[in-house]
């Protein structure tokens, strides 16, 4: 948890564009330590971060971050920030969220939160008006515990919760677009939400 300004952030998620550096780096270092110290001088061994740095910018930015860079989220207690984007908290149904929270289920699939795996995965975040809108996480099981967590306290608590959701009738979440087979990312349900 971290404080920006006067808010406290509850989950961030960062573009992966410094880990991704990071790990440039090492390789091409790893190989020019290996170079120098061992086959040949330090001088003939210098092409590897000439190298290193020639490939970073196409294949580092290009295909290995660029496509990611829609994953920048910040959760406050207000929003839900999506790169520059941002949702209040008045139009997503906290209710939904905090039911399936101690339910412990998903939108998604049947496949109970706490067993998600860490990859790359869409989350559906549910809408008061019973729409819904993917963002990739590439840890999606610790957003939606801060995200549940969030929730049910924003509600009352868990009995508050389970209470409300008994007598409360909202329309199902449904994703705002079907998806296509071969798209990779989740710009066009943000567009759906922010324009």
């Amino acid at each position: 948890m971290a404080m920006t300004g006067k808010r406290r952030v509850l989950y961030r998620q960062g573009s992966g564009f410094w880990r991704m550096t990071a790990k440039w780096v090492l390789v091409f270092g790893a190989l020019y330590l290996l170079d120098g110290g061992l086959l040949r001088s330090w001088g003939d061994a210098a092409v590897w971060p000439m190298i290193g740095l020639l490939l970073w910018v196409p294949f580092g930015i290009g295909v290995a971050w660029y496509p990611k860079r829609d994953q920048l989220v910040a959760l406050t207690a207000r929003e839900l920030r999506v790169r520059r984007k941002r949702l209040p908290m008045e139009k997503v149904n906290l209710l939904h969220v905090a039911r399936l929270w101690l339910e412990g289920q998903s939108t998604a699939d049947a496949q109970p939160v706490l067993e998600w795996t860490r990859f790359d995965r869409v989350v559906w975040v549910p809408l008061q008006d019973g729409r819904a809108f993917g963002v990739e996480f590439r840890d999606p099981a610790a957003f939606a515990k801060v995200f549940g967590a969030f929730a049910v306290t924003a509600c009352g608590g868990p009995d508050i919760v389970r209470a409300r959701a008994a007598a409360a009738t909202y329309p199902e979440p449904r994703p705002m677009r079907p998806r296509p087979t071969n798209d990779r990312g989740s710009w066009p349900d943000l567009l759906d939400i922010f324009n």
